[in-house]
């Protein structure tokens, strides 16, 4: 189903009565110059040289970059829609079929193909903690749903539908350039957990999309997803915990 958010009305986008070839286009060395110090943050904390999480970087990162173009957070999707209530309703039960999805259906295929299930041993302390339940639930929604989402579907999907002129076939190439890099950013899960990742983004930017590039439904979706996996892993009935 594809959804309808408020447009945006700004500096930026085309106003009523303009067209949007009027509009001056991105430099592409800037887009490029941005996607590469993005791309970079994502390889350090891959390999165990960022601190803490990348998305505590990436969002000041993307906040200065925004502020030099004169752009507002709602031009990458970062915005409350008119039919609100209904993103949130969709973002929940697309969130509860992802994890679902994921953990009886992707995973054990994935970890079937490869021999090894993906590694989650370091949730592993959450199981019958009810403490480390809740503050990683609450660090889930604030760092992964609101700040990958921000990070990944907000502005490098726009970013990199940018480098090919925002065409329909941009996006599409900006989604899977965006969900394969999502994917790796998960490396210390294994292969199997890294390639989970992935296909989650791929859902996440879908959802995206199919919001008419809204972020409500995927960062809805993003949280109770990973609500729903803390949740089973508190129960330890979550595959990879060792």
């Amino acid at each position: 189903m594809v959804l309808n958010a408020r447009p945006v009305n700004s500096g930026v986008m085309p106003q009523r009565g303009y067209d949007i070839s009027d509009l001056p286009k991105p430099n592409i060395f800037r887009l490029v110059l941005e996607i590469a110090v993005f791309v970079a943050v994502v390889v350090a904390d891959a390999y165990g040289l960022v601190p803490i999480t990348q998305t505590i970087f990436l969002l000041p990162l993307i906040w200065i970059m925004l502020r030099l173009r004169g752009e507002r957070w709602s031009e990458i999707g970062f915005a409350r829609p008119d039919s609100f209530w209904w993103f949130i309703v969709v973002g929940v039960l697309a969130g509860v079929l992802m994890e679902l999805f994921a953990v009886y259906v992707t995973t054990p295929l994935i970890s079937a193909f490869f021999g090894v299930e993906p590694n989650y041993s370091e949730l592993k302390d959450i199981r019958g903690n009810l403490t480390l339940l809740f503050l990683f639930i609450g660090l889930s929604w604030t760092l992964a749903a609101f700040g990958e989402e921000i990070c990944f579907r907000g502005f490098l999907m726009k970013r990199l539908a940018q480098v090919f002129g925002e065409s329909q076939v941009g996006w599409i190439v900006a989604l899977l350039l965006s969900s394969v890099l999502f994917g790796w950013g998960h490396t210390e899960q294994g292969v199997s957990g890294w390639i989970q990742e992935g296909l989650s983004g791929l859902i996440l930017g879908i959802l995206f999309l199919s919001a008419k590039r809204n972020l409500v439904v995927p960062i809805v979706a993003h949280g109770v997803s990973n609500t729903l996996a803390f949740v089973l892993i508190y129960f330890g009935r979550y595959p990879g915990l060792g």
